[in-house]
Protein backbone atom coordinates (compact mmCIF):
# COMPACT_ATOMS: atom_id res chain seq x y z
CA UNK A 1 0.00 0.00 0.00
CA UNK A 2 2.83 2.30 0.81
CA UNK A 3 4.59 1.84 -2.47
CA UNK A 4 1.62 2.32 -4.16
CA UNK A 5 1.04 5.55 -2.53
CA UNK A 6 4.27 6.87 -3.13
CA UNK A 7 4.47 5.42 -6.74
CA UNK A 8 1.00 7.93 -6.84
CA UNK A 9 2.85 10.91 -5.10
CA UNK A 10 5.84 10.80 -7.50
CA UNK A 11 2.81 10.77 -10.29
CA UNK A 12 1.07 13.32 -9.33
CA UNK A 13 4.87 15.54 -8.98
CA UNK A 14 5.91 14.63 -12.30
CA UNK A 15 2.39 16.05 -13.49
CA UNK A 16 2.61 19.16 -11.25
CA UNK A 17 6.39 19.60 -12.76
CA UNK A 18 5.11 18.92 -16.33
CA UNK A 19 2.26 21.29 -16.17
CA UNK A 20 4.70 24.19 -14.54
CA UNK A 21 7.35 23.51 -17.27
CA UNK A 22 4.26 23.88 -20.27
CA UNK A 23 2.91 27.09 -18.33
CA UNK A 24 6.16 28.73 -18.18
CA UNK A 25 6.79 28.50 -21.56
CA UNK A 26 3.41 29.62 -23.23
CA UNK A 27 0.78 32.41 -23.04
CA UNK A 28 -2.53 32.77 -24.06
CA UNK A 29 -5.18 35.36 -25.31
CA UNK A 30 -8.40 36.80 -22.71
CA UNK A 31 -10.37 39.66 -24.52
CA UNK A 32 -12.50 41.57 -22.32
CA UNK A 33 -15.49 43.74 -23.78
CA UNK A 34 -17.06 47.06 -21.74
CA UNK A 35 -19.45 49.68 -22.79
CA UNK A 36 -19.97 52.93 -20.95
CA UNK A 37 -21.85 56.32 -21.57
CA UNK A 38 -18.80 58.21 -21.68
CA UNK A 39 -17.10 56.36 -24.45
CA UNK A 40 -17.69 58.36 -27.37
CA UNK A 41 -16.16 55.80 -29.83
CA UNK A 42 -15.73 51.99 -30.34
CA UNK A 43 -11.64 51.26 -29.72
CA UNK A 44 -9.51 48.31 -28.89
CA UNK A 45 -6.08 48.02 -26.99
CA UNK A 46 -3.87 45.07 -25.69
CA UNK A 47 -2.66 45.63 -22.38
CA UNK A 48 1.02 44.55 -21.15
CA UNK A 49 2.34 43.75 -17.75
CA UNK A 50 4.46 42.11 -16.27
CA UNK A 51 7.01 40.67 -19.51
CA UNK A 52 10.02 41.00 -17.49
CA UNK A 53 12.70 40.73 -20.23
CA UNK A 54 10.71 37.41 -21.26
CA UNK A 55 10.88 36.23 -25.04
CA UNK A 56 8.71 34.38 -26.77
CA UNK A 57 10.09 33.58 -30.38
CA UNK A 58 13.53 35.17 -31.96
CA UNK A 59 12.49 39.13 -31.07
CA UNK A 60 9.68 38.12 -29.45
CA UNK A 61 8.05 37.44 -32.52
CA UNK A 62 5.22 34.65 -31.63
CA UNK A 63 4.21 37.75 -28.78
CA UNK A 64 4.66 40.45 -31.48
CA UNK A 65 2.38 38.22 -34.15
CA UNK A 66 0.01 37.94 -31.32
CA UNK A 67 -0.61 41.39 -30.79
CA UNK A 68 -0.69 42.23 -34.61
CA UNK A 69 -3.94 39.69 -34.50
CA UNK A 70 -5.67 41.62 -31.95
CA UNK A 71 -5.36 44.92 -34.27
CA UNK A 72 -5.49 46.87 -31.37
CA UNK A 73 -5.53 51.15 -32.03
CA UNK A 74 -3.30 51.33 -28.87
CA UNK A 75 -1.11 49.76 -26.77
CA UNK A 76 -0.76 50.70 -22.91
CA UNK A 77 1.44 48.80 -19.91
CA UNK A 78 0.81 48.74 -16.66
CA UNK A 79 4.44 48.34 -15.82
CA UNK A 80 7.32 45.87 -15.19
CA UNK A 81 8.24 44.97 -18.89
CA UNK A 82 11.58 44.86 -17.90
CA UNK A 83 13.38 43.23 -14.59
CA UNK A 84 15.39 45.29 -12.38
CA UNK A 85 18.42 43.66 -11.70
CA UNK A 86 21.71 45.64 -12.10
CA UNK A 87 23.80 45.41 -15.39
CA UNK A 88 20.88 42.42 -16.78
CA UNK A 89 20.13 43.15 -20.21
CA UNK A 90 16.88 45.12 -21.35
CA UNK A 91 16.81 44.00 -25.09
CA UNK A 92 13.79 41.99 -24.86
CA UNK A 93 11.37 44.74 -23.72
CA UNK A 94 13.42 47.53 -25.72
CA UNK A 95 13.03 45.22 -28.86
CA UNK A 96 9.55 44.82 -28.23
CA UNK A 97 8.81 48.44 -27.10
CA UNK A 98 10.75 50.04 -30.43
CA UNK A 99 8.65 47.36 -32.64
CA UNK A 100 5.19 47.86 -31.54
CA UNK A 101 5.84 51.78 -31.36
CA UNK A 102 6.57 52.02 -34.76
CA UNK A 103 2.85 50.52 -35.62
CA UNK A 104 0.67 51.58 -32.78
CA UNK A 105 0.06 54.82 -30.09
CA UNK A 106 1.69 53.11 -26.90
CA UNK A 107 1.37 54.37 -23.55
CA UNK A 108 3.09 53.25 -20.88
CA UNK A 109 3.25 53.97 -17.20
CA UNK A 110 5.76 52.34 -14.37
CA UNK A 111 5.79 49.33 -12.14
CA UNK A 112 7.60 49.29 -9.28
CA UNK A 113 10.78 47.25 -11.69
CA UNK A 114 10.97 50.78 -13.35
CA UNK A 115 10.58 52.60 -10.47
CA UNK A 116 13.66 51.12 -8.94
CA UNK A 117 15.97 51.98 -12.25
CA UNK A 118 14.97 54.97 -12.65
CA UNK A 119 15.40 56.43 -8.80
CA UNK A 120 18.61 54.32 -8.24
CA UNK A 121 21.41 55.18 -10.27
CA UNK A 122 23.99 54.32 -7.40
CA UNK A 123 22.53 50.40 -7.70
CA UNK A 124 21.59 50.19 -10.90
CA UNK A 125 24.12 52.72 -12.83
CA UNK A 126 23.10 53.82 -16.21
CA UNK A 127 19.97 51.30 -16.54
CA UNK A 128 17.33 53.80 -15.89
CA UNK A 129 18.54 56.44 -18.42
CA UNK A 130 18.63 54.06 -20.60
CA UNK A 131 15.21 52.61 -20.89
CA UNK A 132 13.77 56.03 -20.55
CA UNK A 133 15.70 57.02 -23.33
CA UNK A 134 14.79 53.95 -25.22
CA UNK A 135 11.04 54.49 -24.70
CA UNK A 136 11.62 58.62 -25.46
CA UNK A 137 13.15 57.87 -29.08
CA UNK A 138 10.46 55.44 -29.96
CA UNK A 139 7.57 57.75 -29.41
CA UNK A 140 6.40 55.64 -26.39
CA UNK A 141 3.94 58.04 -24.21
CA UNK A 142 5.19 57.76 -20.77
CA UNK A 143 2.70 58.35 -17.92
CA UNK A 144 4.22 59.04 -14.97
CA UNK A 145 0.95 60.85 -12.62
CA UNK A 146 0.22 61.98 -15.92
CA UNK A 147 -2.29 61.94 -18.26
CA UNK A 148 -3.59 62.15 -21.28
CA UNK A 149 -6.77 62.63 -23.55
CA UNK A 150 -8.40 60.85 -26.58
CA UNK A 151 -10.97 63.76 -26.85
CA UNK A 152 -12.79 61.36 -30.21
CA UNK A 153 -13.06 58.84 -27.73
CA UNK A 154 -13.99 60.01 -24.74
CA UNK A 155 -11.26 58.65 -22.94
CA UNK A 156 -8.70 59.79 -20.59
CA UNK A 157 -5.73 57.68 -19.43
CA UNK A 158 -3.69 58.48 -16.96
CA UNK A 159 -0.33 56.58 -15.51
CA UNK A 160 0.09 55.84 -11.55
CA UNK A 161 3.61 56.03 -10.75
CA UNK A 162 3.88 55.23 -7.18
CA UNK A 163 6.87 54.95 -4.85
CA UNK A 164 8.31 51.80 -2.97
CA UNK A 165 6.44 52.45 -0.03
CA UNK A 166 3.43 50.82 -1.61
CA UNK A 167 5.19 48.23 -2.59
CA UNK A 168 6.13 46.24 0.62
CA UNK A 169 5.78 42.64 1.44
CA UNK A 170 3.60 41.59 3.68
CA UNK A 171 1.37 44.50 4.05
CA UNK A 172 -0.62 47.03 2.56
CA UNK A 173 -0.43 50.90 2.87
CA UNK A 174 -3.16 51.83 1.06
CA UNK A 175 -3.06 55.21 -0.23
CA UNK A 176 -6.11 57.81 0.34
CA UNK A 177 -8.38 60.05 -1.78
CA UNK A 178 -6.02 63.27 -1.17
CA UNK A 179 -2.86 61.47 -2.01
CA UNK A 180 -4.00 60.50 -5.00
CA UNK A 181 -5.41 63.58 -5.46
CA UNK A 182 -2.20 65.11 -5.39
CA UNK A 183 -0.72 62.89 -7.23
CA UNK A 184 -3.11 62.29 -10.19
CA UNK A 185 -4.84 65.30 -9.96
CA UNK A 186 -8.55 65.55 -9.23
CA UNK A 187 -10.38 63.02 -11.67
CA UNK A 188 -11.73 64.44 -14.72
CA UNK A 189 -15.24 64.48 -15.74
CA UNK A 190 -17.07 64.16 -18.69
CA UNK A 191 -14.39 61.20 -19.73
CA UNK A 192 -14.40 57.55 -19.49
CA UNK A 193 -11.41 57.47 -16.84
CA UNK A 194 -8.76 54.54 -17.76
CA UNK A 195 -6.07 54.65 -14.84
CA UNK A 196 -3.04 52.51 -15.07
CA UNK A 197 -1.86 51.04 -11.89
CA UNK A 198 0.56 48.29 -11.29
CA UNK A 199 -0.19 47.57 -7.80
CA UNK A 200 -3.85 45.79 -7.73
CA UNK A 201 -3.74 45.95 -4.02
CA UNK A 202 -5.19 49.23 -4.23
CA UNK A 203 -8.28 48.78 -5.97
CA UNK A 204 -10.90 49.92 -3.27
CA UNK A 205 -8.65 53.52 -3.51
CA UNK A 206 -8.87 53.71 -7.36
CA UNK A 207 -12.03 53.25 -7.80
CA UNK A 208 -12.60 55.87 -4.79
CA UNK A 209 -10.30 58.26 -6.51
CA UNK A 210 -12.59 57.81 -9.95
CA UNK A 211 -10.78 55.76 -12.21
CA UNK A 212 -13.68 54.16 -14.28
CA UNK A 213 -11.30 51.31 -15.89
CA UNK A 214 -7.77 50.04 -13.57
CA UNK A 215 -5.22 48.34 -15.45
CA UNK A 216 -3.12 46.56 -13.48
CA UNK A 217 -0.47 43.54 -12.99
CA UNK A 218 2.53 42.80 -10.99
CA UNK A 219 0.86 39.65 -9.06
CA UNK A 220 1.79 37.19 -11.92
CA UNK A 221 -1.76 35.53 -11.59
CA UNK A 222 -0.67 34.22 -7.81
CA UNK A 223 2.01 31.70 -9.57
CA UNK A 224 0.38 28.95 -9.35
CA UNK A 225 -3.48 28.97 -9.41
CA UNK A 226 -6.10 26.36 -7.34
CA UNK A 227 -9.37 25.13 -9.04
CA UNK A 228 -11.77 27.53 -6.62
CA UNK A 229 -9.50 28.91 -4.43
CA UNK A 230 -7.21 31.26 -7.26
CA UNK A 231 -3.55 32.36 -7.16
CA UNK A 232 -1.81 30.65 -3.84
CA UNK A 233 1.53 33.28 -3.80
CA UNK A 234 1.44 36.99 -4.74
CA UNK A 235 4.51 38.93 -5.91
CA UNK A 236 4.29 40.34 -1.96
CA UNK A 237 4.35 36.95 -0.60
CA UNK A 238 0.27 37.41 0.23
CA UNK A 239 -1.04 34.22 0.44
CA UNK A 240 -4.59 34.17 -1.43
CA UNK A 241 -4.58 37.40 -2.94
CA UNK A 242 -8.04 38.70 -3.35
CA UNK A 243 -7.21 40.56 -6.89
CA UNK A 244 -4.62 37.87 -8.32
CA UNK A 245 -5.87 37.96 -12.00
CA UNK A 246 -8.96 38.64 -14.22
CA UNK A 247 -11.62 40.88 -14.08
CA UNK A 248 -13.15 42.57 -10.60
CA UNK A 249 -16.06 45.08 -9.81
CA UNK A 250 -16.86 47.76 -7.26
CA UNK A 251 -20.32 48.82 -8.25
CA UNK A 252 -19.77 49.87 -11.86
CA UNK A 253 -16.13 50.53 -11.61
CA UNK A 254 -13.87 47.81 -12.82
CA UNK A 255 -10.45 46.75 -12.92
CA UNK A 256 -8.71 44.01 -15.08
CA UNK A 257 -5.64 42.36 -13.62
CA UNK A 258 -3.24 41.12 -15.96
CA UNK A 259 -1.54 37.55 -14.88
CA UNK A 260 1.51 39.12 -16.58
CA UNK A 261 3.50 37.59 -19.36
CA UNK A 262 7.14 36.75 -17.65
CA UNK A 263 8.31 36.16 -13.86
CA UNK A 264 11.53 37.06 -12.09
CA UNK A 265 12.40 35.92 -8.38
CA UNK A 266 10.06 32.86 -8.84
CA UNK A 267 10.78 32.02 -12.19
CA UNK A 268 7.88 28.89 -12.58
CA UNK A 269 3.67 29.06 -13.06
CA UNK A 270 1.66 26.38 -12.51
CA UNK A 271 -2.11 26.09 -13.89
CA UNK A 272 -1.45 29.54 -14.94
CA UNK A 273 -0.10 30.48 -17.97
CA UNK A 274 1.12 34.25 -18.65
CA UNK A 275 -1.21 36.36 -20.10
CA UNK A 276 -1.95 38.50 -23.31
CA UNK A 277 -5.19 40.88 -22.29
CA UNK A 278 -7.14 43.06 -25.08
CA UNK A 279 -9.91 45.71 -24.06
CA UNK A 280 -12.18 46.45 -26.53
CA UNK A 281 -14.47 49.48 -25.40
CA UNK A 282 -17.88 50.87 -27.08
CA UNK A 283 -20.36 52.92 -26.02
CA UNK A 284 -23.42 52.38 -23.97
CA UNK A 285 -25.86 49.99 -25.49
CA UNK A 286 -23.37 47.57 -27.15
CA UNK A 287 -22.47 44.02 -26.11
CA UNK A 288 -20.73 43.91 -22.72
CA UNK A 289 -20.06 40.28 -22.85
CA UNK A 290 -16.73 38.99 -21.13
CA UNK A 291 -15.40 36.63 -23.67
CA UNK A 292 -12.66 34.51 -22.97
CA UNK A 293 -9.79 32.76 -25.39
CA UNK A 294 -7.27 30.85 -24.06
CA UNK A 295 -5.00 29.07 -26.72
Amino acid sequence: MMLKLGLLAGFLCLCIFAVAIYDSTRFVKVSYKIANAEVKKRVKFVLLADLHNRRYGPHNEKLFAAIEAEKPDFILSAGDLITSVPKLSMEPAEELVRNLAERYPFYYANGNHEYRIYHDPEKFGGMGAEYRSVLEKSGVCLLENQSVVMADEGIRIYGLDLPPRFYHKFRKTPPGKEELDRILGTASRGEYRILLAHNPAYFEAYASWGADLTLSGHVHGGIMRLPWLGGVLSTSLTLFPKYDGGEFRLGEKRMIVSRGLGSHTIPIRIFNPAELVAVELAPKGTDTQKEKNRK
